[in-house]
């Protein structure tokens, strides 16, 4: 008789923060220093906590001093782990990732203390930010390498539904496509089969290690396990919150400035917004108010205060930013 399989429970979290234009991203500090970053994570124990919820707040707090505010169930990770060898008999862990926005403390000595840091996201993800140009490290490195990657098997192959050419041209924009910021997990997920990632490198998977003796650039920093997975996806759903819930005003202040508000959207979409059509835009989803106060040390003229309207909530179903896609 077969012994049954040992199943374990874990959570994760990709906690998100803005300071000023710089989305960042909190690490936990890890076992072995040697060892790339990783997200606060955990066991789910339920003989301790009561819910799932309650367990990753304490698991946060306890890896990084830090209490946060919004969290969200993200996804349930239940793969074998993409390491595992097939005479792996240790127990597999199902991993829930969870999204939670926070606000920076202003003093950062208890997160110092127990060696937890914010990292900027887009030292995971460079071909992420598009705000000020294109990213460079698509057409020097991306998608030379997925054209040759494409090359290889022309045509669809069993299990998959669409040729590599057809995903690499949805994901990343080829041949005239769009580029929808909303899809951070299907870009990572297409680098990894194609072992263009350190991730599958890591991994030993076979795209990987045929390329192992080739001068593959680096692309991006890695992280623990298959966190990184986890934050493109805590990434993506971010981006597509922000345009039909009101998400971004847990990364502001009470009282913020509109230039603020837009450089923390543009930020976390990952691209740049017309001045005045995000104002206009602003107005007419009525998201704000004026708070009859304004900014003084801009190095120019004053700037309005503005703070959320919660009443918004009640109002209609979907309040957001429908800003569109790049």
């Amino acid at each position: 008789m077969t012994a049954a399989a040992t199943v374990e429970i874990g959570l994760s979290a990709a906690v998100v923060t803005v300071e000023g234009d710089a989305p960042l991203i909190l690490v936990a500090q890890a076992v072995d220093p040697r060892a790339p970053l990783g997200l606060p994570s955990g066991p789910f124990d339920p003989l301790t906590r009561r819910t799932l919820e309650i367990a990753l707040r304490a698991s946060i707090v306890r890896q990084t001093a830090l209490d946060v505010g919004y969290v969200e169930q993200l996804y349930t990770f239940g793969d074998r782990g993409r390491a595992a060898s097939p005479d792996d008999t240790a127990p597999h862990v199902v991993s829930i990732g969870y999204l939670a926005l926070t606000r920076r403390p202003k003093d950062g000595a208890a997160l110092a203390k127990v060696g937890a840091s914010f990292q900027p996201w887009y030292a995971f993800f460079p071909w992420e930010d598009w705000r000020r140009r294109r990213p460079e490290v698509l057409d020097a490195a991306i998608l030379p390498a997925l054209e040759r990657w494409t090359a290889e098997a022309p045509e669809a192959v069993t299990g998959r539904a669409l040729p590599r050419i057809v995903r690499a041209r949805q994901c990343f924009g080829l041949d005239g496509a769009p580029w929808d910021e909303e899809k951070v997990l299907d870009r990572y997920e297409l680098l990894y089969e194609a072992g263009l990632v350190e991730e599958a490198r890591r991994d030993g998977r076979p795209a990987a290690l045929a390329r192992a003796a080739s001068a593959t650039p680096k692309l991006g920093e890695a992280m623990l396990d298959d966190h990184r997975r986890f934050l493109a996806t805590a990434m993506g759903r971010l981006r597509a919150k922000l345009k039909y819930r009101p998400v971004v005003f847990e990364l502001m202040p009470r009282d913020f400035t509109l230039t603020a508000l837009q450089r923390t959207v543009e930020a976390i979409a990952g691209r740049h917004l017309h001045k005045q059509n995000f104002r206009r835009l602003v107005e007419a989803t009525a998201l704000v108010e004026p708070t009859g106060a304004a900014e003084t040390a801009t190095g120019g003229r004053p700037a309005q205060l503005y703070r959320f309207r919660r009443e918004v909530l009640e109002e209609r179903p979907a309040p957001g930013l429908r800003f569109g896609r790049g």
